[in-house]
């Protein structure tokens, strides 16, 4: 159920963002045990200019690299979290070279009255999920 949104620099294939998505489900499935059908992933690629990532003062070195993943969710633990972004870390470096210093992370919770599947329905209310 968690939406995923990507906003990287454009120009990676798809093979290459086939892994991207494939690595971070695997980490969202084994931090917030969600099943594994469970899975809504977009992607946008931008032009280099129209991404203006800093560091927040921490240092750190960004590359044409990055990856931004912004995930809307139902409310998690604070352990969840901290899994997943260190899941996330490990297996975009293993998988897909993607450097640490390269992947920014946001969480925004909601509520099961702010999804809805289809049908005009919140599954959620009304025990279909």
């Amino acid at each position: 159920m968690p939406l995923l949104r990507f906003d990287l620099v454009e120009g990676r294939d798809e093979e290459t963002l086939k892994k991207l998505l494939d690595s971070a489900h695997s980490a969202m499935v084994e931090a917030f045990q969600v099943p594994e059908s469970d899975r809504y992933q977009i992607v946008h690629q931008h032009p280099l200019h129209e991404l203006k990532i800093e560091d927040t003062g921490l240092g750190f070195k960004r590359s044409e690299n990055l990856v931004i993943i912004s995930i809307v969710s139902k409310k998690r633990t604070v352990k969840q979290k901290e899994k997943l972004y260190t899941l996330l870390a490990h297996k975009l470096e293993a998988d897909c070279r993607i450097s640490p210093l390269d992947l920014i992370v946001s969480i925004t919770e909601n509520t099961d009255a702010d999804w809805s599947f289809g049908l005009g329905e919140a599954q959620f209310l009304t025990g279909s999920l």
